[in-house]
């Protein structure tokens, strides 16, 4: 059985077990992650307004759970198939007043910050190992880097897209945008990281998430 195997497994059980419960379950909710390169890319910070503003700015009104950590790729999923989303997930399960919470969170569009660094602490290589120092050398100066967002699952627009939108419209790109993002995450991110993009996370295919690290090369003079 495959890593992910393994993860679509829980994700299942997360379901079955709480599918005649009141509480929400882990599909009310969706992935999403910034992505960019630095040069230490397993941060933490206990400035929750600092993340809350972060949310804000790239989720817009929407409830979630901001997490307070930023990772390289192969540490979002532990040996066992647990990602980050799914731990931040449990975090608030657990908690005694977790009612209360995701309600706040799904009808008050409540942000809550959770730390998951104690739980991924150790580097798991994929099966994707595109990432590594071996398959591209690039990727050990310019290390990539994700922080992870936990979103309630809405039509509502991103404020992300949003402001993508608007900067293509108004002047053929959204550098300004992408940059405002790259100097909010400052405070627990210094230079040299910076911000490329936005996706959401596909747990039916996890190396999209690759795939846009390996379509930043270029960047770097390399093909």
């Amino acid at each position: 059985m495959g890593l992910f195997d393994i993860f679509k497994k829980k994700e299942q059980s997360f379901s079955t077990d709480n599918e005649n419960k009141n509480e929400a379950l882990l599909s009310d909710f969706r992935f999403y992650y910034l992505y960019g390169f630095t040069n230490n890319p397993n941060q933490s910070s206990a400035d929750t307004a600092k993340f809350n503003q972060l949310h804000q700015l790239v989720v817009g009104p929407i409830g979630g759970v901001t997490i307070t950590n930023s990772y390289h790729p192969y540490f979002i999923v532990n040996p066992k198939g647990l990602t980050v989303w799914a731990a931040a997930y449990l975090k608030l399960f657990m908690n005694d007043k977790k009612d209360e919470v995701f309600k706040n969170i799904i009808e008050n569009n409540a942000v809550y910050a959770v730390d998951t660094s104690t739980v991924f602490t150790n580097m798991n290589v994929w099966p994707d190992t595109r990432l590594t120092y071996d398959d591209n050398p690039i990727f050990g100066r310019y290390v990539p880097f994700i922080i992870p967002f936990l979103v309630v699952n809405t039509d509502k627009q991103l404020n992300w897209d949003k402001e993508i939108n608007v900067g293509i419209a108004a002047k053929g790109d959204a550098s300004e945008y992408v940059e405002q993002v790259t100097n909010a995450i400052s405070f627990f991110m210094p230079e040299p990281a910076f911000i490329v993009g936005f996706d959401e996370f596909n747990e039916t295919n996890p190396s999209e998430l690759i795939d846009k690290f390996i379509a930043c090369k270029p960047m770097f003079g390399v093909q």
